[in-house]
Order: C-alpha cells, then structure tokens, then sequence
C-alpha cells in the first residue's frame, strides 16, 4: 500500500511570472514561491489543496481541463472575471454547448472554461 500524506496535483506553464499575476492577481489565490526553486509556485486555493505549477520551456498546453474553481455562482464569476479579461471559451458541440457567455447551463453541473496566459484550460463550476 502507498503510505503518504496529502496529495496535490500540478502542471506546467512557458512563464511563471505571467503565471504569477493571473493566478493570484486575476483570480485572487493565494500564491507561495517555493524556496530554493526557480520557476516554481504553489497556489493556495481555498479548501486547503495545493496546487504546484512549474515553468517548462517547451510547455504544451493542456487539452483538458487541469484545475476547476468550485463557486457559488457561475454566472457572477464569469461576469467578475470577464471585466478582468478573461476570456471564456464557447463551445457547440453534441452534449457541450455553451451559451453567449460561456456558460453551460442544464447538463448536469453549471460550468465555464477558460485558459490561463500558457492556454491550459481551468473552469469555474457550481452543482446543480
């Protein structure tokens, strides 16, 4: 049996310091550098999971979501982040489409996606 701990899950950016400001300036988490090791940090989500992410200089983005933002309401934080910048991703296809904001509704769970500066994909989410 594997004996360990906690878990955290990470991945990979092509600029840290871009990295830095939309994941603790645009979205607000808690950001710790990690001592010692350049071109690493670790975010502090609320929940008490970490996440580590890294700079790779041949980084290829994620084609799947890598990290989901669990939130009250999907549509006020679309809303708060788009006045920030952040652009939502639109989806039409058979069982994913979004609508004009980004948003999928009546599936199941209420999401939306989007990409940070290394274009990996995150999503903001709610239960229904």
């Amino acid at each position: 049996m594997l004996e360990y701990t906690k878990t955290f899950s990470s991945f990979s950016v092509d600029d840290i310091q871009k990295a830095k400001d939309f994941y603790g300036k645009t979205l607000g988490v808690e950001i710790n550098d990690l001592k010692g090791m350049d071109g690493l940090i670790r975010l502090h989500p609320e929940g008490g999971n970490s996440v580590m992410i890294y700079s790779k200089p041949n980084h290829q983005p994620a084609t799947f979501t890598v990290l989901n933002f669990h939130v009250k309401d999907v549509e006020k934080s679309v809303d708060s982040l788009s006045a920030k910048g952040v652009k939502f991703e639109n989806y039409d296809l058979p069982g994913l489409k979004t609508d004009s904001k980004g948003i999928m509704k009546g599936n199941g769970t209420t999401i939306a996606w989007f990409k940070d500066p290394a274009g990996n994909i995150l999503s903001v989410l709610e239960d229904n």
